[in-house]
């Protein structure tokens, strides 16, 4: 099986180079409106430091935005009032980026001109990573080929959908972290151990919210099995895990509500506006292109998976793996279906998180569990 590994992932680093070669040619003026607000919010932070919090569009003095909308042909680029990515915001009468500052804030730790080829081969580097780490965990000629194959495709993902919004590209690094952290806190056997493992994974499930505000939706199927956990156990460890999850999750996205504060008056108040914050509302039409779109294949393999991994589960972890991945799937389904906008990109993020969380989950057990039965029913299923 060695010899299977080194050339699973010698044909995964080839994606990985593939990858960085088509990066190296991209261009950060492609005439995408949420291109230059992320770049803005960069120029922002490389300006005032954690001053760039604060995204007034009279912060514009040095026609930064103004700039990139006019050389991109935006026909009202010297009026304010018409800059896209921005909201009127009446509690503190500014117009503010509507987006939450982190994806803002990692372009900014590249120099301005050749930040978005940097962002991406990073976050496409851990992503092969965990890849590859998948692959020296598997334990079975099916494991094996299993997460080389999923390995692959993970890393293509990066090119595409994730190039249509850089907010992708670090969302899918805090996936890919907080994937071995779930694996490991449901596995884990010390109590010390879970919740130091709960709190982590929180923060980092926390953390991905600024880059995404949709990315709240991640942490929900964590809060229902720790809340029904509790419920029907009464046991204190698990009323201990869900709290330190949850103060580890508001702290991570600790960020966000501050740029809340300064921008829209409160932490909890959204930057967001028009159709954005519209009430939910499933559309036929909507929905039809979600089953149209490569996202479908990705939900619907980790539905099933999910399926097959409670009903073949025989120790807890996988089974409780399984329940997260339930809950994440059906809520944020639920709220992207009714969601008015579609994008190839909404719920690549919740896809990744599962179908990562169910690979490792099963790779994380006893050799005598996944001797590749397991696995073998997942993929023909």
């Amino acid at each position: 099986m060695k010899y299977l590994k080194a050339v699973c992932g010698f044909a995964l680093f080839a994606v990985l180079a593939s990858n960085v070669w088509s990066m190296s040619h991209w261009s950060e003026s492609r005439g995408v409106y949420d291109d230059v607000c992320y770049l803005r919010q960069a120029h922002l932070f490389q300006r005032f430091g954690l001053g760039g919090l604060n995204t007034d569009i009279s912060r514009d003095d040095d026609h930064y935005l103004s700039s990139k909308l006019r050389a991109m042909g935006f026909a009202s680029w010297n009026d304010t009032a018409a800059a896209p990515c921005h909201t009127w915001m009446p509690a503190t009468e500014k117009r503010v980026l509507q987006y939450p500052p982190g994806t803002g804030l990692a372009l900014a730790l590249f120099p301005q001109g050749f930040q978005v080829i940097p962002l991406y081969v990073l976050a496409t580097v851990v992503v092969f990573g965990l890849a590859l780490l998948a692959i020296l965990y598997a334990r079975s000629r099916s494991s094996i080929l299993l997460a080389a194959g999923f390995g692959g495709l993970a890393v293509y993902l990066m090119i595409n959908p994730a190039k249509a919004s850089y907010s992708v590209a670090p969302t899918m690094v805090a996936c890919a972290l907080a994937v071995l952290l779930t694996a490991s806190l449901f596995s884990a056997g010390q109590r010390q151990h879970r919740l130091a493992l709960a709190g982590l994974t929180g923060l980092l499930i926390g953390l991905s919210v600024n880059f995404r505000l949709p990315n709240l939706l991640l942490s929900s199927g964590y809060f229902l099995f720790f809340g029904v956990s509790f419920l029907s156990s009464r046991k204190i460890e698990v009323a201990l895990q869900g709290a330190l999850f949850a103060v580890a999750f508001l702290a991570g996205m600790a960020p966000t509500l501050v740029a809340n504060a300064i921008n829209a008056g409160s932490p909890f108040s959204t930057t967001y506006g028009g159709v954005d914050v519209t009430p939910p509302d499933f559309s036929v039409g909507v929905i039809w292109q979600y089953v149209a779109d490569m996202q479908f294949v990705l939900l619907l393999l980790a539905g099933l998976w999910t399926v097959v991994m409670w009903r073949s589960g025989r120790v807890g972890g996988m089974r409780q793996v399984a329940l997260v991945t339930a809950g994440n799937l059906l809520v944020n389904l639920a709220f992207f279906m009714s969601h008015p906008v579609f994008t190839p990109y909404y719920t690549v993020p919740v896809a990744m998180l599962s179908l990562w969380s169910l690979l490792f989950a099963s790779l994380n057990e006893p050799a005598e569990m996944v001797d590749g039965a397991l696995i073998g029913r997942a993929v023909r299923a």
